[in-house]
């Protein structure tokens, strides 16, 4: 469980950890529509240098950038097994039995692969690893704030974001803590069948839930000893402000997404 990287920040000095919040949720959006924008081999190629690029320009060693991928590996390789039998093509390359493999399904789970790949490296450098939570929930309540015109909640959602991606390691660390406690008691959650691994976490579940709802409540005691009444009158320690390294970093993602579709209109090679 302490591969799981997501809501974690990785404090460094880069180029994209000096970006605004508000301008990183936007990147994000730009990234994921360049991503499905991809429908040749030269589109996905460039989409796959860009995630490259990415993490050098985050200054994130690639270990903690390819932890965020180990939780979906299972999902991924799913996905490339279908794509591969799925996918028909004109001239088989490959049968067996009832399998059959062509280029075209070959093809097209190389590029699933890529898409996921890249979204997921994309929206974690861009959203947890150089954002921290409170200014990534600063930024998300500002870009929603025309919402509070039609008497949206917009500040009790991003308080409630922030809580959330705070409380997630903390929530990891309390089920490492448990498993330790539940296995010094003789608990075994690695043999049997998936009905009694699933028995075997309710000993986890439980003590888990109950200790998530206690410290709710401590949370929810402290803020109101701090006099915490909701966003009104509110003002913010650290203010964001646009700076034109955001406007650049949003031009060139847009810039991407042209390049994308004038490749996509091409043609060139195997397309989707």
């Amino acid at each position: 469980m302490k591969n799981i990287s997501f809501g974690q920040y990785y404090p460094a000095e880069s180029l994209i950890h000096r970006l605004d919040a508000r301008a990183k949720v936007i990147l994000t959006v730009l990234y994921i529509v360049c991503s499905f924008l991809c429908k040749n081999i030269i589109s996905f190629a460039l989409l796959a240098l860009s995630a490259v690029l990415l993490v050098l320009l985050s200054n994130i060693p690639l270990r903690a950038v390819l932890r965020s991928i180990r939780p979906i590996i299972f999902v991924m390789l799913f996905t490339v097994v279908l794509n591969i039998f799925w996918t028909k093509g004109e001239k088989p390359l490959f049968s067996w039995w009832i399998l059959t493999v062509y280029p075209e399904g070959i093809y097209s789970a190389l590029f699933m692969l890529i898409r996921i790949l890249s979204l997921i490296i994309g929206t974690s450098i861009f959203m947890t690893y150089t954002t921290t939570p409170i200014a990534l929930a600063d930024g998300m309540e500002q870009l929603l704030s025309p919402l509070k015109k039609i008497k949206l909640p917009v500040h009790e959602f991003s308080m409630m974001m922030t809580v959330a991606l705070r409380f997630i390691p903390t929530l990891i660390e309390e089920t490492e803590k448990i498993i330790a406690a539940q296995k010094a008691r003789g608990a075994d959650f690695s043999s049997g069948g998936l009905i009694k691994r699933a028995k075997a976490l309710i000993p986890i579940l439980i003590p888990l839930v109950i200790s998530a709802f206690r410290r709710a409540d401590e949370l929810a005691t402290a803020m109101e000893c701090r006099c915490y009444r909701g966003g009104d009158g509110r003002t913010k320690l650290h203010v964001l402000r646009y700076s034109p390294l955001d406007f650049m970093m949003m031009i060139v993602v847009v810039l991407l997404g042209v390049i994308l579709v004038g490749f996509n209109l091409l043609s060139i090679g195997y397309s989707m």
